[in-house]
């Protein structure tokens, strides 16, 4: 193991930055240990995610020497991968936030340095541009330089493949290998980037291109102009008002009202405690607009505009917030309606969702006779799995995960806020025509599905030891004399009265409804995930139940869905239910468990 000093002296000798350099060094000559041990002793992880972190000096942190290190490793992966790597190029975006523009620029000087040709976006953009332009230009990989919704003292690196989808295993794992290969800066001038032969800028191309085919999602053209329905948009203080504004022009639909407090990108996010349309009170200041403005609607999207959250004003006053896994379904059978439309094969459809979405898409599906597939959490995963199946013959225009993101068409396989909020709009449009509201549309899907609920949260334990034992302790559960081949005794039988119908384990790699083998067709996961199924047949409820830890912060994380005949049954049953997990399965009294 190097010594503290031994890592701060590689980081004075190689940091050219001199604000970080400072930073190291007197940290130092004040001999606080104790943070340059938080800042130094552990490199930042690349992952599947790329990086994110803090923007401060260190190893441990996201800085300008951390981001050349990345983009050597990088090049170097994707031009041992990739054979004409360097003639397809890289395409390089970024965001408002502190040092997004540099990080950017420096990540192209990486990239010229090695002789690939760099196509590096001139100003702001929202992130889904990086991937449709990945696509289009057939680059041989992306680079996105944002930490979407985190707090504002954070930023971000985040990598996309030749296929135009986030990065997965194994090139998050060479691409790390790669970089400790590559730690030796080879040049830190940015000034040089446009004089160079092999700095592209198609941002002018790629944004009219995108444009286009986002009115190809348009499918009430005639109507647009003259429905009286007045929108409230709020851009939380990111990227997106310009590009939703033309959006919305695009669309043929009036302007909609900015909240003006959060309508500019600003980098401090000084009206939010974070950044994200999910959080309690981020969308307070949007509300008060729209009832300020007489709007029935509010729509939002997160800072790099890659999620969309929207909110319905009723008769009576009041808003509703729809749950991403609420707007999962609407897009879903939306998208489903207008598929069946145009008269092809409803078999030939297919949808995705993460596994810790609501299960009201794969209802939908059963019913109405298109595939739903489902896939580990995130949109490397819904985008790989999308072009699985464009590979086997299906049409794949929607996929979805219940934290606000959602994929539309062909173009772009990964969360489009933008598309989201116009499409969105649409549909408020059409329903509006038939004098209906999104609310009254999604009690349709529920009179004709069923009715669904989510409960999500998470426990909070510090102690990576407990969290072991707790999931040891449901995974031995129920040994002894239940003991079976087809159905392992280790896990719960029952909870709030269920019966426990099927087990999916993803850390041990066991599906209880796989025979014989019951290996898993989802991925195993790196922490501990299981998932749940139970039902009670004599008054037809359901529920679903995942639980996981956090890669990146203390917490047990539970996904809970209930589903029956009305909502009254189904949130009486949710309510018994988390209250089993956390006071007997999870045992939250004796391990102390913070609760949400």
């Amino acid at each position: 193991m190097a010594s503290l000093e031994d890592l701060v002296g590689e980081w004075l000798k190689l940091d050219q930055n001199p604000e970080t350099h400072q930073e190291i060094q007197s940290l130092w000559d004040a001999g606080n240990t104790e943070e340059l041990e938080r800042r130094m002793r552990v490199r930042i992880d690349f992952g599947t995610a790329g990086l994110r972190g803090k923007m401060e000096a260190g190893w441990a942190r996201m800085n300008d020497l951390i981001v050349i290190q990345a983009s050597q490793g990088l090049c170097a992966y994707v031009m041992a991968c990739i054979d004409d790597a360097a003639t397809r190029g890289i395409v390089i975006g970024h965001d408002h936030r502190y040092n997004s523009e540099r990080w950017a620029r420096l990540t192209a000087a990486a990239f010229i340095a090695r002789g690939v040709k760099v196509y590096l976006f001139q100003g702001i953009v929202h992130t889904p541009m990086v991937p449709y332009s990945v696509k289009k230009l057939k680059a041989a990989c992306g680079v996105m330089i944002t930490a979407s919704h985190n707090p504002k003292h954070d930023n971000g690196y985040k990598v996309y493949w030749e296929n135009a989808v986030q990065i997965i295993g194994p090139h998050d794992a060479g691409i790390a290998t790669a970089i400790k290969a590559n730690l030796q800066p080879k040049s830190w001038d940015v000034n040089a980037i446009a004089s160079s032969p092999l700095f592209q800028d198609f941002t002018a191309q790629m944004h009219d291109c995108y444009f286009q085919e986002l009115k190809h999602l348009n499918r009430s053209r005639a109507l647009n102009g003259n429905v009286p329905v007045k929108f409230v948009n709020t851009s939380m203080h990111g990227v997106s008002d310009r590009f939703v504004a033309e959006a919305f022009s695009a669309f043929g639909f009036a302007p909609y009202i900015p909240v003006k407090e959060q309508q500019q990108p600003d980098p401090e996010f000084p009206t939010v405690r974070f950044p994200n349309p999910e959080e309690k009170g981020a969308l307070d200041l949007a509300l008060k607009t729209a009832d300020l403005e007489g709007a029935s609607y509010v729509l939002a999207q997160d800072p790099d505009s890659d999620r969309f959250s929207a909110a319905e004003k009723d008769a009576d006053g009041e808003w509703t917030t729809f749950t991403g896994d609420q707007l999962g379904v609407i897009f879903g059978h939306r998208t489903f309606e207008l598929y069946k439309s145009t008269g092809k094969p409803i078999n030939k459809l297919a949808m995705v969702a993460s596994t810790v979405s609501s299960k009201m898409l794969e209802a939908v599906a059963k019913v109405e006779g298109f595939r739903f597939v489902e896939c580990l959490t995130g949109f490397k995963f819904i985008g790989n799995t999308a072009l699985d199946l464009v590979k086997q013959g299906y049409e794949v225009p929607f996929g979805y995960e219940e934290a606000i993101g959602f994929m539309f068409g062909s173009e772009i396989r990964d969360k489009d806020g933008v598309a989201a909020t116009v499409f969105f709009a649409e549909i408020v449009t059409a329903l509006h025509n038939q004098g209906k509201t999104v609310k009254s549309y999604l009690q349709e899907l529920y009179d004709r599905y069923g009715y669904f609920q989510t409960s999500n949260s998470y426990f909070i334990c510090t102690d990576p030891l407990i969290v072991d034992r707790i999931f040891a302790r449901i995974r031995s559960y129920d040994a002894g004399e239940h003991a079976s081949a087809s159905f392992p005794p280790s896990y719960p039988r029952e909870i709030a009265g269920l019966t426990v119908t099927s087990v999916i384990d993803l850390t041990t790699g066991y599906d209880s409804t796989n025979p014989p083998t019951f290996k898993p067709s989802l991925p195993l996961s790196s922490g501990h995930m299981i998932q749940f199924r139970a039902e009670n047949k004599a008054d037809e409820t359901r529920i679903v139940l995942t639980t996981r830890t956090s890669g990146t912060e203390p917490k047990i994380k539970y996904y809970l869905e209930g589903s029956g005949k009305n909502a009254q049954s189904v949130s009486a049953l949710l309510s018994k239910v988390f209250a089993e997990l956390g006071d007997i399965w999870l045992e939250a009294g004796k391990h102390g468990l913070g609760r949400a």
